[in-house]
Protein backbone atom coordinates (compact mmCIF):
# COMPACT_ATOMS: atom_id res chain seq x y z
CA UNK A 1 0.00 0.00 0.00
CA UNK A 2 1.35 3.44 -0.93
CA UNK A 3 2.38 5.64 2.00
CA UNK A 4 1.23 8.79 0.19
CA UNK A 5 -0.80 9.68 -2.86
CA UNK A 6 0.99 9.56 -6.21
CA UNK A 7 -0.45 11.16 -9.32
CA UNK A 8 -2.04 9.02 -11.99
CA UNK A 9 0.68 7.86 -14.38
CA UNK A 10 0.49 7.69 -18.18
CA UNK A 11 0.54 3.85 -18.19
CA UNK A 12 -2.34 3.80 -15.69
CA UNK A 13 -4.30 6.29 -17.79
CA UNK A 14 -3.76 4.15 -20.89
CA UNK A 15 -5.40 1.24 -19.05
CA UNK A 16 -8.59 3.06 -18.08
CA UNK A 17 -9.13 5.70 -20.75
CA UNK A 18 -10.96 3.39 -23.16
CA UNK A 19 -13.71 2.93 -20.58
CA UNK A 20 -14.24 6.70 -20.20
CA UNK A 21 -15.85 9.17 -22.66
CA UNK A 22 -12.67 10.57 -24.23
CA UNK A 23 -14.10 10.93 -27.76
CA UNK A 24 -14.42 14.73 -27.70
CA UNK A 25 -12.26 17.57 -26.47
CA UNK A 26 -13.07 19.11 -23.13
CA UNK A 27 -12.00 22.17 -21.20
CA UNK A 28 -10.31 19.97 -18.64
CA UNK A 29 -8.50 16.71 -19.40
CA UNK A 30 -10.31 13.65 -18.08
CA UNK A 31 -7.01 12.29 -16.81
CA UNK A 32 -6.80 15.27 -14.44
CA UNK A 33 -10.45 14.74 -13.44
CA UNK A 34 -9.76 11.10 -12.51
CA UNK A 35 -6.63 12.22 -10.70
CA UNK A 36 -8.72 14.66 -8.66
CA UNK A 37 -11.17 11.89 -7.71
CA UNK A 38 -8.34 9.58 -6.65
CA UNK A 39 -6.69 12.37 -4.67
CA UNK A 40 -9.92 13.11 -2.80
CA UNK A 41 -10.39 9.40 -2.10
CA UNK A 42 -6.93 9.10 -0.57
CA UNK A 43 -6.72 12.29 1.49
CA UNK A 44 -10.41 12.77 2.29
CA UNK A 45 -10.70 16.40 1.29
CA UNK A 46 -13.94 18.34 0.96
CA UNK A 47 -14.85 18.98 -2.67
CA UNK A 48 -14.47 22.73 -2.24
CA UNK A 49 -10.94 22.25 -0.93
CA UNK A 50 -9.63 20.69 -4.14
CA UNK A 51 -6.08 22.09 -4.40
CA UNK A 52 -4.48 23.84 -7.32
CA UNK A 53 -3.14 21.50 -9.97
CA UNK A 54 -6.50 19.81 -10.42
CA UNK A 55 -9.55 20.98 -12.40
CA UNK A 56 -12.11 23.11 -10.48
CA UNK A 57 -13.94 21.05 -7.91
CA UNK A 58 -17.26 21.60 -9.69
CA UNK A 59 -15.93 19.81 -12.79
CA UNK A 60 -14.45 16.92 -10.83
CA UNK A 61 -17.66 16.51 -8.83
CA UNK A 62 -19.76 16.63 -12.01
CA UNK A 63 -17.93 13.65 -13.51
CA UNK A 64 -17.90 11.83 -10.16
CA UNK A 65 -21.71 11.99 -10.05
CA UNK A 66 -22.28 11.44 -13.76
CA UNK A 67 -20.10 8.34 -14.06
CA UNK A 68 -21.88 6.72 -11.12
CA UNK A 69 -25.33 7.60 -12.47
CA UNK A 70 -24.74 6.30 -16.01
CA UNK A 71 -22.85 3.16 -14.80
CA UNK A 72 -19.55 4.20 -16.39
CA UNK A 73 -17.89 3.61 -13.02
CA UNK A 74 -19.39 0.12 -12.66
CA UNK A 75 -18.18 -0.83 -16.15
CA UNK A 76 -14.68 0.48 -15.39
CA UNK A 77 -14.60 -1.43 -12.11
CA UNK A 78 -15.65 -4.70 -13.77
CA UNK A 79 -13.08 -4.25 -16.55
CA UNK A 80 -10.27 -3.68 -14.05
CA UNK A 81 -11.39 -6.68 -11.98
CA UNK A 82 -11.16 -8.89 -15.07
CA UNK A 83 -7.69 -7.53 -15.91
CA UNK A 84 -6.43 -8.20 -12.40
CA UNK A 85 -7.85 -11.74 -12.36
CA UNK A 86 -6.24 -12.43 -15.73
CA UNK A 87 -2.92 -11.08 -14.42
CA UNK A 88 -3.16 -13.56 -11.55
CA UNK A 89 -3.89 -16.36 -14.05
CA UNK A 90 -7.54 -16.80 -13.13
CA UNK A 91 -10.71 -16.83 -15.20
CA UNK A 92 -12.05 -13.34 -15.90
CA UNK A 93 -15.15 -13.86 -13.78
CA UNK A 94 -15.23 -15.74 -10.47
CA UNK A 95 -17.16 -18.86 -9.51
CA UNK A 96 -16.90 -18.27 -5.74
CA UNK A 97 -18.11 -15.07 -4.08
CA UNK A 98 -18.14 -13.77 -0.52
CA UNK A 99 -20.84 -11.38 0.69
CA UNK A 100 -20.61 -9.35 3.89
CA UNK A 101 -21.34 -5.97 5.44
CA UNK A 102 -19.34 -3.35 7.29
CA UNK A 103 -21.20 -1.10 9.71
CA UNK A 104 -19.70 2.38 9.65
CA UNK A 105 -20.40 5.63 11.49
CA UNK A 106 -21.65 8.60 9.50
CA UNK A 107 -20.48 12.19 9.63
CA UNK A 108 -22.53 14.50 11.91
CA UNK A 109 -24.41 16.24 9.08
CA UNK A 110 -25.53 12.99 7.40
CA UNK A 111 -29.19 12.11 8.01
CA UNK A 112 -30.32 10.28 4.86
CA UNK A 113 -30.47 6.45 4.94
CA UNK A 114 -29.13 6.15 8.47
CA UNK A 115 -29.95 3.77 11.30
CA UNK A 116 -28.59 1.90 14.31
CA UNK A 117 -26.94 -1.51 14.02
CA UNK A 118 -28.08 -3.08 17.28
CA UNK A 119 -25.47 -5.85 17.20
CA UNK A 120 -22.46 -3.60 16.73
CA UNK A 121 -24.05 -0.55 18.37
CA UNK A 122 -23.14 1.72 15.48
CA UNK A 123 -25.35 4.60 14.37
CA UNK A 124 -24.81 4.99 10.66
CA UNK A 125 -24.81 2.91 7.49
CA UNK A 126 -23.71 -0.47 6.20
CA UNK A 127 -21.42 -1.07 3.24
CA UNK A 128 -22.72 -4.26 1.66
CA UNK A 129 -20.08 -5.70 -0.68
CA UNK A 130 -19.61 -8.86 -2.70
CA UNK A 131 -16.05 -9.90 -3.43
CA UNK A 132 -14.20 -12.75 -5.10
CA UNK A 133 -11.42 -14.85 -3.57
CA UNK A 134 -8.88 -12.14 -4.47
CA UNK A 135 -10.79 -9.57 -2.44
CA UNK A 136 -11.86 -7.60 -5.53
CA UNK A 137 -15.15 -5.72 -5.13
CA UNK A 138 -17.70 -6.66 -7.80
CA UNK A 139 -20.65 -4.74 -6.42
CA UNK A 140 -21.58 -2.57 -3.45
CA UNK A 141 -24.83 -1.39 -1.92
CA UNK A 142 -24.90 1.13 0.93
CA UNK A 143 -27.94 1.24 3.19
CA UNK A 144 -29.04 2.18 6.70
CA UNK A 145 -27.29 0.13 9.39
CA UNK A 146 -30.56 -1.05 10.91
CA UNK A 147 -31.68 -2.92 7.76
CA UNK A 148 -31.30 -6.70 7.69
CA UNK A 149 -28.31 -8.16 5.84
CA UNK A 150 -30.39 -11.05 4.53
CA UNK A 151 -33.10 -8.80 3.10
CA UNK A 152 -30.71 -6.32 1.45
CA UNK A 153 -28.37 -8.97 0.01
CA UNK A 154 -30.54 -9.58 -3.03
CA UNK A 155 -30.09 -5.93 -4.07
CA UNK A 156 -26.37 -6.50 -4.48
CA UNK A 157 -26.53 -9.94 -6.09
CA UNK A 158 -29.44 -9.41 -8.50
CA UNK A 159 -27.50 -7.05 -10.86
CA UNK A 160 -24.81 -9.73 -11.28
CA UNK A 161 -27.25 -12.32 -12.62
CA UNK A 162 -26.62 -12.79 -16.34
CA UNK A 163 -23.10 -11.37 -16.18
CA UNK A 164 -21.40 -13.68 -13.69
CA UNK A 165 -22.08 -16.86 -15.66
CA UNK A 166 -19.47 -18.83 -13.68
CA UNK A 167 -21.09 -18.11 -10.32
CA UNK A 168 -21.47 -21.38 -8.39
CA UNK A 169 -21.32 -20.51 -4.70
CA UNK A 170 -21.76 -17.55 -2.38
CA UNK A 171 -20.24 -17.63 1.10
CA UNK A 172 -21.98 -15.73 3.88
CA UNK A 173 -22.45 -15.70 7.63
CA UNK A 174 -25.50 -16.68 9.67
CA UNK A 175 -27.24 -13.33 9.07
CA UNK A 176 -28.03 -14.49 5.52
CA UNK A 177 -29.39 -17.91 6.43
CA UNK A 178 -33.14 -17.25 6.20
CA UNK A 179 -34.36 -14.56 3.79
CA UNK A 180 -31.36 -14.57 1.47
CA UNK A 181 -31.16 -18.37 1.39
CA UNK A 182 -34.76 -18.51 0.19
CA UNK A 183 -34.14 -15.84 -2.46
CA UNK A 184 -31.07 -17.67 -3.81
CA UNK A 185 -33.00 -20.95 -4.06
CA UNK A 186 -35.81 -19.23 -5.97
CA UNK A 187 -33.78 -16.96 -8.25
CA UNK A 188 -30.26 -18.36 -8.76
CA UNK A 189 -30.48 -21.72 -10.45
CA UNK A 190 -27.30 -23.73 -9.91
CA UNK A 191 -25.91 -21.35 -7.28
CA UNK A 192 -25.42 -22.50 -3.69
CA UNK A 193 -25.36 -20.31 -0.61
CA UNK A 194 -22.94 -21.67 1.99
CA UNK A 195 -23.23 -20.37 5.53
CA UNK A 196 -19.84 -20.33 7.22
CA UNK A 197 -19.27 -18.62 10.54
CA UNK A 198 -16.69 -18.78 13.30
CA UNK A 199 -17.34 -21.29 16.11
CA UNK A 200 -19.79 -19.80 18.64
CA UNK A 201 -17.42 -20.47 21.57
CA UNK A 202 -14.65 -18.25 20.14
CA UNK A 203 -14.16 -14.56 20.84
CA UNK A 204 -12.71 -11.76 18.74
CA UNK A 205 -11.72 -12.06 15.09
CA UNK A 206 -11.34 -15.61 13.83
CA UNK A 207 -10.46 -16.08 10.14
CA UNK A 208 -13.01 -18.23 8.31
CA UNK A 209 -11.88 -19.92 5.11
CA UNK A 210 -12.26 -17.57 2.12
CA UNK A 211 -14.54 -15.21 4.02
CA UNK A 212 -11.55 -13.64 5.76
CA UNK A 213 -10.63 -12.14 2.40
CA UNK A 214 -13.78 -10.02 2.53
CA UNK A 215 -12.70 -8.79 5.96
CA UNK A 216 -9.32 -7.89 4.48
CA UNK A 217 -11.08 -5.85 1.82
CA UNK A 218 -12.86 -3.88 4.53
CA UNK A 219 -9.48 -3.40 6.18
CA UNK A 220 -8.03 -1.74 3.07
CA UNK A 221 -10.66 0.99 3.37
CA UNK A 222 -8.73 2.32 6.36
CA UNK A 223 -5.95 3.49 4.05
CA UNK A 224 -8.32 5.88 2.26
CA UNK A 225 -9.42 8.88 4.32
CA UNK A 226 -12.65 9.33 2.38
CA UNK A 227 -13.73 5.89 3.64
CA UNK A 228 -12.72 6.21 7.32
CA UNK A 229 -16.44 6.86 7.98
CA UNK A 230 -19.38 7.67 5.74
CA UNK A 231 -19.09 11.37 4.90
CA UNK A 232 -21.60 11.31 2.04
CA UNK A 233 -25.05 12.87 2.02
CA UNK A 234 -26.23 10.29 -0.54
CA UNK A 235 -25.74 6.53 -0.57
CA UNK A 236 -24.93 6.75 -4.29
CA UNK A 237 -21.79 8.75 -3.51
CA UNK A 238 -20.87 6.30 -0.76
CA UNK A 239 -21.11 3.40 -3.22
CA UNK A 240 -19.05 5.29 -5.79
CA UNK A 241 -16.14 5.84 -3.40
CA UNK A 242 -15.95 2.12 -2.61
CA UNK A 243 -15.71 1.31 -6.33
CA UNK A 244 -13.11 4.03 -6.95
CA UNK A 245 -11.05 2.57 -4.09
CA UNK A 246 -11.15 -0.84 -5.75
CA UNK A 247 -10.15 0.72 -9.08
CA UNK A 248 -7.21 2.57 -7.57
CA UNK A 249 -5.83 -0.51 -5.86
CA UNK A 250 -6.02 -2.52 -9.08
CA UNK A 251 -4.38 0.25 -11.13
CA UNK A 252 -1.47 0.33 -8.69
CA UNK A 253 -1.06 -3.42 -9.22
CA UNK A 254 -1.38 -3.38 -13.01
CA UNK A 255 0.92 -0.40 -13.54
CA UNK A 256 2.84 0.44 -10.34
CA UNK A 257 4.05 4.02 -10.04
CA UNK A 258 7.82 4.41 -10.24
Amino acid sequence: MQSQYQRLTDPQWEIIKEYLPIQRKRTYALKDVVDGIFWGLRVGNQWRNMPEGFPPWQSVYYYFRTWKANETLEKLNWALNKMERKRQEKEETPSLFCIDTQSIKTAPFVSHCKGVDGNKKINGRKRHVITDTLGLVWAVVVHAANLSDGVMAQKIVAPLVGYMHRMEKILADAAYEKQFMKWVEENLLGVALEISSKPPTTEGFVPVKWRWIGERTFGTFNFFRRLDKDHEKTIESSEAWVLWQNCQIILNRLAPAA
